[in-house]
């Protein structure tokens, strides 16, 4: 410094704070995939002159990348040419610092989701259930079968890989083709409209127990959704596995923008574990479109009705969602008798024919109506195309 001259004046600690948070965005959780910083990993930032002190919480205490992630944050910081001290402390998350994280990480989960087979107009809906023998699996093809009878292009995806039934419910028999490499699923004309399946019913025998866990139940589903000859289709609808396992996490990963239908029977206790695979829905950021309620009721022959099974669970359970309900299906000996001959009862002139008719309406028309080309997110995905390829042709 020049005799006489003013000392050059410190950078205000607020925008020092600033340049630090911003450097330490380079430092990655190899195992989140995502920043530190936007993983509120980065408890504080003190700068007092050029003393830096920074707070960053692991996960747990034993995070074995504890010293790659202190070496990292020290690289970045001491990069920065105004740094003279550095001190990094280290400490653990609490509860809902991890539930925090985790919800980051899952949404970053679904930025990077893969490219699948199924068209970006396709809606679609997993039929959910938080237990086995609540009907899901009938509920799935009829309600397929009653949205193809509106002239519509059905999908369905068997991913209940231990439990299928999809195939013996609608009456569909024989092996999976290939075409260039994929597979072609089976179709069935329902009227004007077409069902088209996918189901490891065709691949596996009837009797064979199928012993898959984890990344090869993930890993069959991923072969369904990207290796098949899927088509245009106006709906899929995916007949899940009960319960909240290992499918219904990795289905988010590879579809977020899949709808949930929530299947329950009258029982609070029904109800209760239904809602469970709602939770993990939405914790996935999955949307949980509506409550389908099946063995509502029983009428005799008599006319006399009977609620065998309780009443308004699932209201209950669409309240406590904050969905709406969207169907009662009474519990009636057609249902199971159409299943065991392949004929679904969505199909015929029955007692359930018009309930299940009325199902996909409000499917169709109020819950998830098929997206327009002419919508907002349309046109903006036409434009941008349209500039990317005005872009190419500058190019060329």
């Amino acid at each position: 410094m020049s005799p006489g001259s003013a000392p050059t004046p410190l950078t205000p600690a607020p925008e020092r704070e600033e340049e630090v948070r911003q450097s330490l965005r380079a430092v990655i959780d190899p195992e989140l995939g995502d920043t530190i910083v936007d993983l509120g990993m980065v408890r504080a930032i003190t700068v007092s002159g050029d003393e830096v002190v920074v707070d960053v919480a692991l996960t747990i205490a034993a995070c074995p990348l504890r010293s790659q992630i202190e070496r990292d944050v020290r690289g970045q910081i001491e990069a920065l040419d105004w740094v003279r001290t550095l001190a990094i402390r280290i400490a653990t998350m609490d509860a809902a610092e991890r539930a925090a994280v985790m919800a980051r990480a899952r949404w970053k989960a679904r930025e990077d989701a893969p490219e699948t087979a199924i068209p970006a107009t396709t809606r679609v809906l997993a039929i959910a259930s938080g237990k086995g023998g609540v009907g899901k699996s009938s509920v799935t093809v009829n309600l397929a079968v009653a949205l193809a009878r509106r002239g519509l292009t059905v999908g369905i995806l068997d991913a209940d890989i231990w439990g299928f039934s999809v195939p013996r419910l609608l009456g569909m028999e024989g092996g999976v083709e290939a075409r260039q490499g994929k597979m072609v699923p089976l179709e069935q004309k329902v009227g004007e409209g077409l069902v088209r399946v996918l189901s490891m019913g065709f691949l596996a025998d009837e009797e064979q127990a199928i012993m898959w866990r984890g990344l090869v139940l993930n890993r069959a589903v991923q072969q369904f959704l990207q290796d098949a000859h899927w088509g245009d289709l106006d709906y899929l609808l995916i007949d899940l596995p009960p319960g909240t396992g290992d499918v219904q996490m990795g289905l988010a990963r590879l579809l977020p923008r899949t709808e949930m239908l929530v299947v329950t029977t009258p029982p609070l206790a029904a109800q209760k574990v239904a809602a469970r695979a709602a939770d993990m829905a939405r914790k996935g950021y999955l949307r949980v479109a509506g409550v389908i309620e099946n063995m509502s009721d029983f009428t005799c022959e008599h006319g006399t009705t009977y609620a065998l099974f309780g009443s308004g669970g699932g209201a209950r359970l669409a309240h406590g969602l904050g969905v709406p309900l969207i169907g009662s299906i009474p519990l009636h000996p057609d249902l199971a008798a159409a299943g065991d001959a392949g004929t679904p009862v969505a199909a015929g002139v029955g007692e359930l024919a018009p309930l299940f008719a009325e199902l996909a309406r409000v499917v169709a028309e109020e819950v998830a109506p098929l997206l327009e080309t002419s919508s907002c997110s349309a046109r903006l995905v036409e434009r941008v195309e349209a500039a990317v390829a005005s872009g190419e042709h500058q190019l060329d």
